[in-house]
């Protein structure tokens, strides 16, 4: 029988399984980051003080905390709107637009207008439930692999290959996002990690398996990158057309033919 290193508390699948469940999406990201600081310490009571991607994990997970809980983003937009020239030049040139088209609306009504169709607050919620699924979505998968193999082969006291397949066979085979071949060989080395004597050697597999795992972690995370990375992008086709109904309530269809016109005749 498998005998674990002596760390309390020890994360099994089913904590994975409760944690990655849970609906707060901040409390989630709490418990997650906590998970993956206890199993990158189980590990290196195998392999050393080589950082293994657990360790990785952790930063990760709280420095998205942030995003989720709006914390960085909220620091973003206070810095461009306070900072930025452009942000100031951007409202003018708007401002004498409207009213070189007619619109009735003084310069506080259309920095408001601007301020309720923009709506920063819907691109923190965006950029925080993206996140908040990519990081649920990360551990519940390579956070319960790992689970499983400080449970199955971490206690190992000789290299079992039969072991090893044991937990190899619960892996998808084939490439990522679907499959799951790069986190096969990633455990793979870790294994082999445990009873290499060379210490040069064993943290070139700890390394090799952070990396296989990092591909794989960030093409699953692909969509979600995307999505919290063009939070903050408005779409200006829409944008402008819901700006022209906004400052021109009575008379939009006008101004979107003024505006057409002085388009056509490259008028500013």
């Amino acid at each position: 029988m498998n005998q674990l290193p002596a760390i309390d508390p020890i994360p099994t699948v089913a904590d994975v399984e409760r944690i990655a469940a849970l609906p707060d999406p901040v409390i989630r990201n709490l418990l997650i980051t906590q998970c993956y600081h206890e199993l990158a310490v189980v590990m290196t009571t195998r392999t050393g003080v080589n950082a293994n991607w657990c360790t990785f994990a952790t930063w990760a997970s709280k420095q998205a905390g942030q995003t989720i809980r709006k914390e960085d983003v909220a620091r973003t937009l206070e810095n461009i709107v306070l900072s930025a020239p452009a942000t100031a030049q951007a409202e003018q040139d708007i401002v004498a637009s409207a009213q070189a088209l007619g619109s009735e609306a003084d310069e506080a009504e259309v920095e408001e207008t601007l301020a309720d169709l923009l709506n920063p607050l819907a691109a923190f919620d965006r950029a925080s439930a993206a996140v908040g699924r990519g990081n649920k979505k990360v551990y519940e998968e390579i956070g319960r692999e790992f689970a499983r193999f400080v449970e199955l082969c971490l206690g190992d006291a000789a290299f079992d290959a039969d072991n090893l397949a044991r937990f190899c066979a619960g892996l998808r085979p084939g490439e990522p996002p679907d499959g799951q071949d790069y986190l096969r060989r990633a455990f793979t080395r870790y294994y082999q990690a445990l009873f290499e004597s060379d210490a040069k050697q064993r943290a070139e597999l700890m390394l090799l398996a952070n990396i296989e795992i990092g591909f794989h972690e960030q093409t699953r995370l692909q969509p979600e990158i995307a999505v919290a990375l063009n939070a903050a992008f408005v779409d200006r086709g829409p944008f402008r057309l819901r700006l022209i109904k906004a400052l021109f309530p009575r008379r939009a269809w006008l101004a979107r033919i003024r505006l057409f016109l002085l388009r056509l005749f490259d008028r500013p």
